[in-house]
């Protein structure tokens, strides 16, 4: 998990940076992107850290308690389902990505990424299943996934006839029975339900 780590500080970075992404193919809400840069000494390290996808929710919501109180330094930031729609999920990712860089306090000198190439200043590294090889985008990946997940709860209580908490907007047997049921409401991701509804 510390691999790719140890690799960009034997290259002389110091700030590096772990960033993915939650929510890139649900069929409603928005696709939240984090960014973490999380100490690398031995005492800061956080044990029980994974793939987020891998995590029961009571474990990632009490590791993102510690993730956000541990972090150099982290930002969050969501992309609405209109700017799905408009420029297309991989580019609202990558707008995502480039706002959290931007926004983020701390700036890093080396991002590592989940599987996503991005043109930015500063150096990058894509790397395939990057959340479950890299502890900084472990940890991205969980602020990610928690962060959707407790937005998509407030999502079901304006729209209760949907059951959004028990799918979060990914298109499940019984979200898609709901959607011809009661057609699509306005958080559903038009480019995506096209042929459900």
């Amino acid at each position: 998990m510390f691999d790719y780590e140890s690799e960009c500080l034997n290259l002389g970075y110091k700030l590096i940076a772990g960033m993915d992404e939650a929510g890139r193919g649900p069929l409603a809400g928005p696709v939240c992107v984090a960014i973490a840069i999380m100490p690398l000494e031995k005492d800061k390290i956080i044990e029980g850290i994974n793939d987020s996808k891998k995590l029961s929710e009571k474990k990632r919501e009490a590791l993102f308690e510690k993730i956000i109180n541990t972090a150099i330094s982290y930002h969050i930031e969501f992309v609405d389902e209109k700017t799905i729609d408009n420029i297309n999920i991989m580019n609202a990712t990558k707008l995502g990505m480039h706002k959290c860089i931007n926004s983020i306090d701390v700036r890093p000198d080396m991002v590592l990424i989940d599987a996503v190439k991005l043109d930015t200043d500063i150096p990058t590294k894509s790397i395939i299943k990057g959340d479950a090889l890299s502890y900084n985008i472990a940890c991205a990946s969980i602020l990610a996934k928690v962060s959707r997940d407790r937005y998509i709860l407030s999502l079901d209580e304006k729209y209760p006839m949907y059951n959004f908490k028990k799918h979060k907007g990914y298109g499940t047997k019984e979200h898609i029975e709901n959607l011809k049921k009661y057609g699509p409401c306005p958080v559903h991701r038009k480019t995506f339900i096209g042929h459900f509804v």
